[in-house]
């Protein structure tokens, strides 16, 4: 095992990282920059290389520096987390190409399934149902355009490389498909520095279904079941929970050998998430693969009791996977919130700033994967992910009223967060019924507002408090008049 690895992230996901590392005994250093001097993994960790300015070209996003500290360090082995590099085909080679341990698949499995296009071609051999569309990226807006039509509208627009929405357009008619190409392949080259597309067929109000797998260098994979994230805004996650309440035993099966074909297809090893898109009649199909570490892979702890993280470091170090698939279970039911430093109230806009006052929830079942502290100030730089909370309880009725208790509890002060947002999704009619798809805050919280009936009572209580901390403290009082203080009045006798 190793005696020393790199968290190349930052926040809570690298706080996650430490945690077991900790428990495995294993030293830890941490990457950081000018924005990140006092965040919550740099206090956490063993050692702390500063990587230079703000800006994630200049720091998480430089990998001559990060090899640089990995070097100066003596860590043998680099976690990446998720986002910044983590689905870096060139990180990982080049992490091969200096004798350090990438924790993560191999480049070559990263590069091919980085290409959403590979990647569909790749699993199709493996006999996984894909959505109809594209086989191969294109640039050519005639040729887009001929091909839409083959399709049929509604048709998606995706990026090649990447994912998170990026890139990312629904488009319902012909003559709106030329200007949301052109915008989905200007939003893809930014992001990720490449403007391919391409297409598949729009599926109507399907469900977002992934099956996290783990696959060794000597053959052996399993799946861990799989997780519900269909309740999504901007085309990512902000609440996820397992099992899914559209799953039946024999769509789970089926379901989970397709997951372990395309680790076996593709070559697959470490941890990684097979994304599927599920519709009304039980089909499924083949969505991406994402070759890292999810957010959302606590309620996938939380439910079969295993350590992902762990699994990560043991295959890394070469150690055989030593789960079998007939063993695993599911227990109980998890749901997970990502709380997030945005208002939505205005389309999830980020919301940097100081965070003056925190309060977190706690209890039976309860874990927060946080990355802040009261104090600590919101960089304007990075995600504005602040923590994802966890709750775990015997079935899903007791799970949301878990969560729903667990957010009231949940106090964040000086940025604002969707907690709100979240309890109300939580509390609504259909997603208790369990009727999540991909478009159910378009369908049923386009316009939402906070409820303001106590907005008064608030204001009440800020006027109160305002007044009494005018109030000098009696000691200094004390002091300031010369009057006696009960300690001087009772003498000897208060012991």
């Amino acid at each position: 095992m190793f005696r020393k690895i790199l968290v190349a992230n930052r926040g809570e996901i690298a706080r996650r990282v430490i945690n077991t590392c900790r428990e495995m005994g294993i030293a830890t250093v941490v990457v950081y920059s000018v924005a990140d001097r006092e965040a919550v993994h740099v206090l956490k960790a063993d050692q702390a290389i500063f990587l230079g300015n703000s800006e994630p070209s200049e720091s998480y996003l430089n990998i001559e520096k990060i090899i640089a500290a990995a070097k100066e360090t003596g860590a043998e082995a680099i976690h990446p987390g998720y986002g910044f590099l983590a689905e870096s085909p060139e990180f990982a080679e080049r992490c091969e190409d200096e004798g350090i341990t990438f924790i993560g698949p191999p480049s070559r499995v990263i590069r091919e399934l980085g290409d959403k296009t590979v990647a569909r071609r790749t699993v199709s051999q493996g006999g996984v149902p894909v959505i109809p569309g594209m086989d191969r990226a294109e640039s050519d807006p005639v040729l887009l355009e001929r091909e839409s039509a083959r399709i049929g509208y509604p048709v998606l627009i995706k990026a090649a490389a990447g994912g998170g929405g990026k890139g990312m357009r629904v488009v319902t008619r012909p003559e709106d498909f030329h200007e949301a190409a052109l915008s989905a392949s200007s939003e893809a080259k930014s992001a990720f520095g490449n403007g391919a597309i391409y297409l598949e067929r729009y599926l109507a109000r399907p469900r977002h279904v992934e099956f996290q797998i783990v696959a060794d260098r000597f053959g052996n994979a399993v799946h861990l079941f799989e997780r519900e994230c269909s309740i999504q805004r901007r085309h990512q996650k902000i609440i996820e929970e397992t099992p899914s309440p559209a799953m039946t035993p024999k769509l789970r099966e089926r379901m989970g050998e397709a997951a372990i074909a395309v680790a076996a297809a593709s070559g697959y090893v470490n941890a990684g998430t097979v994304e599927f898109l599920l519709d009304a009649e039980g089909n499924f199909y083949f969505l991406e693969v994402n070759t890292r570490l999810q957010v959302e892979h606590p309620v996938t702890e939380m439910t079969t009791g295993v350590d992902i993280v762990r699994l990560q470091l043991e295959i890394a170090a070469g150690e055989r996977l030593r789960l079998r698939q007939k063993h695993l279970r599911q227990r109980g039911h998890a749901i997970e919130c990502r709380i997030y430093a945005e208002d939505p109230e205005k389309g999830f806009y980020p919301s940097p700033g100081k965070i003056v006052y925190l309060e977190e929830p706690s209890g039976a079942g309860i874990r927060n994967d946080s990355g802040i502290y009261a104090g600590y100030t919101v960089p304007v730089e990075y995600d504005p992910i602040l923590s994802k909370l966890i709750v775990h309880a015997e079935d899903r009725d007791a799970a949301i009223t878990r969560m729903i208790r667990a957010l009231r509890e949940y106090v964040i002060l000086g940025v604002r967060t969707p907690i709100p947002f979240l309890i109300e999704v939580l509390q609504s009619a259909p997603f208790r019924a369990g009727e999540t798809f991909t478009d159910f805050i378009d369908a049923h919280f386009s316009n939402w507002q906070p409820d303001r009936k106590d907005s008064d009572l608030a204001r009440i209580a800020f006027i109160i408090d305002e007044i009494a901390r005018q109030k000098r403290p009696l000691a200094v009082a004390a002091r300031e008049e010369g009057y006696p203080t009960p300690w001087q009045t009772l003498g000897n006798r208060w012991r």
